[in-house]
């Protein structure tokens, strides 16, 4: 029969410890999470030990190896039959064992497996009593871990020793995972400590003081990193704290400024680019202490409130205005369209339509669009009214402006004419024919040839102002008595000049020279 699930002499004690989930769950040693408590049954009661047991090792961590069946006892004497132990508080009676219940009554119950006799390694640090009360040596003493009455000394070493490969197993795999690296320190740490707890005191058969130095030599190295860790993650948090204010106190800026005079289309995108960085920071930015964080975001939160509900004003006092514009807008559009049977006579009033329609406003841009639309399709009905009615005068007009173009050849004679008498009257002649010739259209057509008629009028009378400078009796009578004092100035100076010459004065000389040449010009002037 097999082995029962011995007594746990820590059931009357103090409880153990809670161990790290076993290892060997793949999921969790990948991971690194918290490890979860797994507490595990002291003592069960000698009716379940036979498919409990059975079950229990078929599923733990692996198992020392079983020493071969030719191997001595580690006792030199037979073991006798275990004994009851007594106990300070009485055991209760035992109660009927009830009928076991397959978990599948189809399949037939699965093989009872022998325990496995114990390690050497476990007779070195484990020894079991007459009474199957089995101990650990740490150091020089031994201390109690548990009892195994109803089975061989060998299997009770076995089922401890395998509870110490158990915690054996868990210090390698923490050993490796902060040899990988990988693994924030802080949670090694924290890792170590459970492993230590769980260590210390453990009902396992093993070196269990071999493992708690590993384990303290674990701690100590893991020490310092979680120191700079700690320090990193303030450092981190610092920053965090400094970019996220300086994010509150931009959005505070934004909210304290004159509010109505601003482009809420920059100032949107703006509050928009900053809620994003917000959010971005709180999903990828270190963690905040609580306290922090609610009262940043309550700044922030403000902040947004203020300017939100700033633009909605602003936006819905907008609506207004281009309510009002569109109802101005649309009368305008109305009384436009009555000007179409005008037509051309319609121009001037549609050119005041349009100054009512600057000065109406904005009606929002869709708005605005559609009804410009209809307002400039009734002006450019009447703008094309005028176009046709300017191309029907142009064509009319035509010979007209034949007329006056040949007149204007004849003109050209005018400047070419010696005799200002003849070239007076072949201009007037020329201009009573362009009166006849009756007015032309377009108006800017008639205004060109006008242009180039004066311009040989003007030609023509400023040749008249000089002949009439040039022969008038009272003009020449100035120009005789100013020529016959030039010409008694120049005979005075040439005596002067002359008696300089004999004199050999230079100075005298350079001077009636000098005076001789200007009087000399003005006389050619007036002679001119």
């Amino acid at each position: 029969m097999s082995a029962p699930e011995p007594n746990n002499t820590e059931s009357t004690t103090a409880p153990e410890p809670t161990p790290i989930p076993d290892p060997t769950n793949s999921a969790e040693a990948a991971t690194g999470s918290e490890p979860v408590a797994n507490t595990e049954a002291a003592v069960v009661a000698p009716e379940s030990a036979g498919t409990t047991e059975t079950t229990a090792e078929a599923t733990e961590a692996p198992e020392a190896a079983p020493a071969p069946e030719d191997a001595p006892a580690p006792e030199a004497a037979p073991v006798p039959a275990p004994a009851p132990r007594p106990s300070a508080m009485p055991r209760p009676p035992a109660m009927p064992r009830p009928p076991a219940t397959p978990i599948r009554p189809a399949a037939p119950a699965a093989p009872i497996i022998a325990a496995p006799a114990a390690s050497s390694d476990a007779a070195e640090w484990g020894r079991v009593e007459v009474d199957g009360t089995v101990s650990v040596r740490e150091g020089e003493t031994w201390r109690v871990v548990g009892e195994y009455p109803d089975g061989t000394p060998a299997e009770a070493l076995a089922y401890f020793a395998r509870k110490y490969d158990d915690l054996a197993f868990k210090v390698n795999t923490l050993e490796q995972r902060v040899q990988s690296g990988g693994a924030a320190a802080g949670d090694l740490a924290k890792q170590a400590g459970h492993l230590v707890a769980e260590v210390t005191d453990a009902t396992a058969v093993g070196d269990l003081a071999g493992l708690r130095g590993r384990l303290d030599a674990l701690t100590a190295s893991l020490a310092g990193a979680a120191a700079a860790e700690a320090v990193e993650a303030k450092a981190a948090v610092d920053a965090a704290i400094a970019e996220r204010t300086a994010l509150v106190e931009r959005s505070e800026a934004i909210a304290a400024q004159d509010l109505s005079a601003v482009q809420w289309k920059k100032v949107t995108e703006e509050m928009a680019a900053l809620f994003d960085a917000w959010q971005s920071h709180q999903q990828n930015g270190a963690r905040l202490p609580k306290g922090a964080a609610n009262q940043l975001w309550k700044r922030f939160r403000d902040a947004r409130a203020t300017v939100d509900r700033q633009r909605r004003a602003f936006y819905a006092e907008l609506d207004e205005t281009h309510k009002a514009a569109r109802d101005i807008k649309a009368r305008l559009v109305e009384r436009a369209e009555a000007l179409a049977p005008k037509g051309v006579d319609g121009i001037p009033a549609y050119r005041g339509l349009l100054d009512e329609w600057k000065a109406a406003g904005r009606a929002g841009r869709k708005a605005d669009d559609a009804l410009w639309a209809k307002f400039k399709a009734a002006g450019d009905a009447l703008y094309s009214a005028r176009a046709e009615h300017a191309a029907a005068t142009e064509a009319e007009s035509a010979p007209r402006i034949e007329a006056r173009t040949a007149l204007l050849a004849e003109a050209k004679a005018v400047a070419d004419e010696p005799n200002l008498g003849k070239a007076r009257a072949l201009l007037t002649r020329i201009q009573r024919q362009w009166d006849d010739v009756g007015r032309i259209f377009p108006r800017e057509r008639e205004r060109a040839l006008d242009d180039r008629l004066r311009a040989i009028e003007q030609e023509l009378k400023a040749r008249e102002d000089v002949d009439w400078k040039r022969n008038n009796p009272e003009t020449k009578a100035r120009a005789g008595a100013m020529s016959e004092q030039l010409l008694q100035a120049i005979e005075k100076l040439e005596a002067e000049r002359d008696a300089a010459e004999k004199a050999g004065d230079a100075k005298a000389l350079k001077q009636a020279n000098e005076a001789l040449e200007a009087r000399r010009a003005w006389l050619n002037a007036l002679d001119g």
